[in-house]
Order: structure tokens, then sequence, then C-alpha cells
């Protein structure tokens, strides 16, 4: 399934193991009734489930007896948070003035047409989740990509297969 398309909360929430939305339940009842409690809430969901999604969202407005949209606007809001699943990892492509002139874009071509996805998604396996950041500050080793906490230096097109064969 692309994760581009939508899916009915049915689909979404069998995603979850009963365990998994246990927890979720757990979280939203240690925290019910406590103001300020809605990022600590999101937080320790997203560390549960890896990610938020609208369901989970209307599931955690409901159990703090707060409007979705303000859920909705806090997990939008800040960065840490996501709706869309992540993978297992994260490749960072450096976009700043120095990676770009000396091929970042070269490099974020290749990955998108190697991986089928763009900026800010996820491959459909849950391995790799794609980004591109403004600066990375290795301009002396440009263009840079990052794989988790690897970074690969002066990155051709054609080492990026080699790159990725290192990541399960």
């Amino acid at each position: 399934m692309n994760f581009r398309q939508e899916r009915s909360s049915n689909e979404l929430l069998k995603e979850f193991s009963e365990e998994q939305l246990q927890q979720v339940d757990a979280i939203i009842e240690r925290y019910k009734g406590k103001p300020g409690s809605l990022i600590p809430v999101l937080e320790e969901v997203q560390g549960v489930l890896g990610y938020l999604p609208n369901e989970i969202q209307r599931r955690i407005a409901e159990g703090l007896n707060l409007p979705q949209s303000q859920v909705f606007g806090v997990v939008t809001f800040y960065s840490f948070f996501t709706m869309v699943p992540r993978g297992r990892h994260t490749i960072r492509v450096c976009l700043g003035t120095a990676c770009y002139v000396r091929g970042g874009r070269k490099n974020l071509d290749r990955l998108e047409h190697d991986l089928g996805i763009g900026p800010g998604e996820t491959t459909s396996d849950r391995r790799f989740s794609l980004d591109t950041v403004r600066c990375l500050g290795a301009c002396g080793l440009a263009p840079v990509v990052v794989v988790d906490e690897d970074t690969y230096k002066q990155v051709k097109v054609q080492k990026i297969y080699e790159i990725l064969a290192k990541y399960d």
C-alpha cells in the first residue's frame, strides 16, 4: 500500500497490535486531566507507535477531552512529530549551496528514483525515509548524504546504491 493513499480507521488500527493500542490508552489515562499534558502524551505515543496518524490523534483528543484540531495543530507545528510512518533508516540529503552545486540535487534525484519516494516520505517496506536539509555544516565535504548517524562525504550518484546496500 502506498502511504499517500487514504486508509480507513479500521485499516489503520489493524496496523497496530492490541498491545500497542493498550499502551496508548494507558498513556492517555495517566495524563488525563493534567494541564499541559498534550505534548508529553504525543511524545510517548509516537515512541510506542512510531508516528501519529489521524485516527490516533482522534483517540488522544477524545481521551484528553481536547478538540481534535488542537491535537492536529500541535502535531503539525512541531517538526519532531510525524503523521507518516518513518523508515528504519533515515536518509538526509544536504541541499545547501556547497552541496547543491557539487551534486546534491543529482543525489536526491537518484534516491527519489531508486527508492520511489520523495522527501518526507517512507518506502512501503519502511526500510528508508528520505529527507532534505538546508545545511549540515560540512560544506568542505560536499555533497553530503547522512544515513542515520553515518555521514558520507563527496557522494557521487554512482555510489548511492553502494551506500544503501549497507542498511537492511
